[in-house]
């Protein structure tokens, strides 16, 4: 008599006797690992989608002291480009009476306008050399250029008001004569220019970053069903 042989294995078992790796479960992803990625491996697309949250906020830091800085140039071409404003000094009584020269002039809207022309440039100047800078923009680095620009538009302000003619009209008007005319100090009726920076910097950086910003990859499709192939 012989020995009963031993049944071979089940077709489904046969996979583990023969060495190679075993599929995983239909479904069954890694931790961290993107959809179409290979079984087991990880994505690093968190890690090179650009610098971490604190270098941005120390690029952010340094665009807001360059950017603010920059508009001590501006309110020294305020000063030099803005008209004068003629005013003349007369004597009545003891007093001394200070009046425009033309009273229908328009050298005030002259200043307030070489202002807010010249922040609109130095808004879009400043968006251009950030967006050349650093491309992939960042929401540190916008509220930067806003920040910067509003401080710029300040510190421009009060440079030229300081470089320009002296605050005290009566004492410069006794300073230079009776009658004799003399420019007015600088001044910026309409505060609504001192916005013209950031809000032409905000526009313009928007708009750089929509046209030529970098563009965000397609996300992978998802793997087929395993035991299923596509036709």
């Amino acid at each position: 008599m012989t020995a009963p042989l031993t049944p071979p294995p089940p077709p489904n078992e046969r996979s583990s006797y023969q060495g190679g790796p075993v599929p995983p479960p239909v479904g069954a992803h890694a931790v961290g690992t993107p959809p179409g990625a290979p079984y087991g491996t990880h994505g690093d697309h968190g890690e090179q989608d650009g610098p971490g949250m604190l270098t941005e906020v120390r690029q952010a830091a340094v665009a807001v002291v360059v950017v603010a800085l920059s508009g001590v140039l501006l309110g020294v071409l305020w000063w030099k480009l803005a008209p004068s404003v003629p005013l003349v000094g007369e004597v009545v009584g003891d007093r001394w009476l200070v009046y425009l020269k033309e009273s229908e002039g328009e050298q005030s809207v002259g200043v307030d306008g070489t202002f807010t022309l010249l922040a609109l440039a130095f808004g879009a100047l400043s968006a251009v050399a950030v967006f050349l800078l650093r491309r992939r923009g960042g929401v540190p680095l916008v509220v930067a250029l806003g920040a910067g620009g509003l401080l710029g538009s300040l510190l421009a302000w009060r440079v030229g008001i300081w470089l320009g003619p002296a605050q005290d009209v009566v004492a410069h008007a006794k300073e230079v004569g009776k009658g004799v005319t003399f420019s007015a100090p600088l001044k910026l009726g309409a505060k609504g220019a001192l916005l013209a920076w950031p809000i032409a910097a905000l526009v313009v950086h928007l708009g750089l970053t929509g046209l030529f910003g970098p563009r965000d990859p397609e996300p992978d499709p998802w793997p087929a069903p395993y035991g299923k192939t596509s036709a």
